[in-house]
């Protein structure tokens, strides 16, 4: 635990050996029947350079819903969300859409605490000092972890919390993970707690498809950088330019479903592995999937967790939503 100043507290509670852990992923992945790669591998500094570039491409358009929301109806969700003292994010990075709601929460009068979670020791650290300079009088108690492996270290405070989980992530988790997921938070919650969680809403194929399959082929690049990480991290030789980017909307299962196909029968060799993976011509690999929801199939799967919808909100022509959950008892 690091105190940077008297405002500020980080914890650190990352793996010892994330390399150890990227490594049993991807030889998992690579090895199934049907190949499939962790989407968190996306991330390295390149890769978070173009999916800032991704949210502001004319497609893509659940960020710009999800920052409408923040700004137009934040007072209304804190309000319903009972003035809550602590606002604690999941993945917050450097919490730029979240500042509408420490505004609203200061602008209440209840603002006490934030609590950010992330990977980025560094993004943590410098949007604590950023914070406590804007918010005076704002405690910040940031965790650097894994929010999926390190949740139950979220810390208890005085007064109710508000957990915000951001970004339609939750879309990314297959129903059995989400599903286990959301219970996990609802163990959490203590009453007068709530969860607040972004997700897309159902919507024209057209649009979905476009959303992650840009005009521009940024989203493209995107998803074929993760093998550029495998190359770095795992010694691997993926030719990027020996795979396509694939993204089609499933109707039966609600969701986005990203992939990379094969353009050529190849092998490709991981040496830090000591793996060699062989691919057929047109075979395809999974990246990522994105689910969509309705505010019924939503209630749904918060009634399964142990939660249950306590306000819910929308951008104007309801692409996206913001919901609020309680525990349910």
């Amino acid at each position: 635990m690091t105190t940077i100043e008297p405002e500020i507290t980080i914890e650190v509670h990352l793996d010892a050996d994330s390399a150890a852990a990227m490594a049993r992923d991807v030889r998992l992945g690579l090895s199934a029947e049907f190949k499939e790669l962790a989407p968190k591998y996306f991330y390295d500094d390149r890769g978070s350079r173009l999916f800032e570039q991704i949210t502001e491409l004319d497609e893509y358009y659940p960020t710009r819903a999800e920052r409408g929301i923040l700004a137009d109806r934040s007072p209304e969700i804190v309000a319903a969300a009972g003035d809550p003292a602590t606002l604690v994010e999941l993945g917050s990075g450097s919490a730029a859409k979240t500042r509408h709601l420490l505004s609203a929460m200061r602008d209440a009068g209840c603002l006490s605490t934030y609590v950010p979670v992330d990977i980025s020791e560094e993004i943590t650290h410098d949007t604590a000092q950023c914070l406590v300079d804007e918010y005076p009088g704002l405690e910040v108690h940031g965790l650097v972890c894994d929010f999926e492996h390190h949740l139950e270290r979220i810390p208890e405070r005085s007064g109710s919390r508000l957990i915000a989980f951001l970004g339609g992530t939750i879309g990314n988790l297959y129903p059995d993970a989400r599903r286990e997921f959301l219970a996990r938070i609802s163990g959490l919650l203590e009453p007068g707690d709530r969860l607040l969680l972004g997700t897309d809403l159902v919507k024209e194929r057209r649009r979905l498809e476009a959303a992650y399959d840009d005009a521009g082929g940024v989203t493209a690049e995107f998803n074929k950088n993760v093998l550029a990480v495998l190359n770095r991290e795992l010694g691997a030789d993926f030719d990027l330019d020996a795979f396509e980017h694939v993204a089609r909307y499933d109707a039966e299962a609600g969701r986005m479903d990203i992939r990379l196909r094969s353009l050529a029968e190849q092998r490709v060799r991981l040496d830090d592995l000591d793996l060699e993976v062989a691919f057929d011509a047109g075979e395809e690999m999974r990246t990522e999937i994105s689910s969509k929801f309705t505010r019924d199939g939503l209630e749904a799967i918060y009634a399964e967790a142990g939660l249950g919808l306590a306000g819910w909100f929308t951008d104007p022509a309801a692409d996206y939503a913001l919901s609020l959950a309680q525990r349910v008892d």
